[in-house]
């Protein structure tokens, strides 16, 4: 890989670039040479079941471990020779809160600050400042112990945003919250992209990185099994289909006997149709239907979703959030 290709991706400046990273424990490969791009001011997950290296990756591109082999390039910043030089370029939260819960939240902001060598009066603006972007003045004054998981959690991204970082590593940051407080992260992360901010989102909920990342990588048993924009992975897998129900067991009985290639539901009176759920593939079932004077009760488009891609590369089930994104419905 040249200097060039290594530090761009479709014409855009590479904020991490990372080539054949490895890492073992003993006789335990958990980083089997892996390729990562980021480009500047974009969302990248990371996916992938318990143990699958994700924090592993994590640690190296962040400073906190070495690799065993491989090299990688982080804000222009070779990993190794220019360690200090990254460790200034990013900011890192981890699975678990670096917050203090023995001092206030506020206490928390100024000890980062002073970590960063920011003057007091600096130290004390920037603070201000971003307790207020993460709704925590009112409780600026309590001791961080008293607040929810939610709160706690807003005050690790704001710590890690004082030493203006261009890229932030979150590993796993919405675990253990409550759906509101997710969504409430959600927003913050996006705000932070288009401020121009590269985000390195790692995370077991796959309606996280549908919803956030502009590039997904799936890695299992160490290794990259996929990669690519959410749309492009739901395009890994088949299983994509039409649902047609109806209420005129006549009509439903007509229907099986002339559309081909139909899985029949005789209790449920429905017929399951395969498709892409592409527009022309719907306008030929509802001309066909048209044409032939049968009316369906409902149809129901069925897409795969990251949960099946998640599945069918990893064979692993994954975090549930009780929400259902797979299928629209006309009535």
């Amino acid at each position: 890989m040249t200097t060039n290709e290594h530090e761009r991706r479709d014409g855009r400046e590479l904020a991490i670039a990372a080539a054949g990273l490895r890492k073992a424990y003993g006789d335990k490969t958990v980083l089997d040479g892996i390729d990562i791009r980021v480009p500047a001011g974009t969302i990248f997950s990371l996916l992938g079941p318990n143990g699958a290296g994700k924090t592993t990756a994590v640690n190296i591109l962040s400073t906190l471990i070495s690799a065993d082999g491989g090299t990688a390039r982080i804000a222009g910043h070779d990993l190794t020779a220019e360690a200090q030089k990254v460790r200034a370029a990013i900011g890192v939260t981890g699975q678990f809160s670096a917050v203090d819960g023995l001092i206030t939240g506020e206490e928390n902001m100024l000890l980062m600050a002073d970590l960063h060598h920011l003057s007091k009066r600096e130290g004390r603006q920037v603070t201000a400042d971003l307790l207020e972007r993460f709704d925590l003045t009112e409780a600026a004054k309590k001791p961080a112990s008293t607040y929810s998981g939610g709160m706690k959690r807003r005050l690790d991204i704001a710590m890690t945003l004082v030493g203006r970082p261009r890229i932030i590593f979150l590993d796993e940051p919405t675990t253990g919250l409550d759906p509101r407080s997710r969504h409430t992260m959600w927003q913050i992360i996006r705000e932070l992209v288009s401020g121009g901010t590269t985000v390195f989102l790692t995370t077991q909920y796959l309606d996280e990185a549908d919803q956030l990342a502009d590039r997904i990588a799936v890695l299992n048993g160490g290794r990259l099994v996929a990669e690519g924009s959410a749309e492009e992975l739901k395009r890994l897998v088949p299983g994509g289909h039409v649902r047609l129900r109806f209420s005129d067991p006549a009509a439903y009985e007509r229907a099986a006997t002339e559309l081909r290639e139909t899985t029949r539901d005789d209790e449920a009176l429905a017929l399951q149709i395969p498709s892409g759920g592409t527009q022309r593939e719907l306008r030929a079932i509802l001309d066909w239907l048209d044409a032939a004077g049968i009316e369906a009760d409902e149809l129901s488009v069925h897409t795969p979703d990251l949960d099946d891609v998640f599945f069918a590369l990893t064979g692993n089930p994954v975090a549930s959030t009780g929400a259902s994104t797979d299928k629209e419905t006309l009535r």
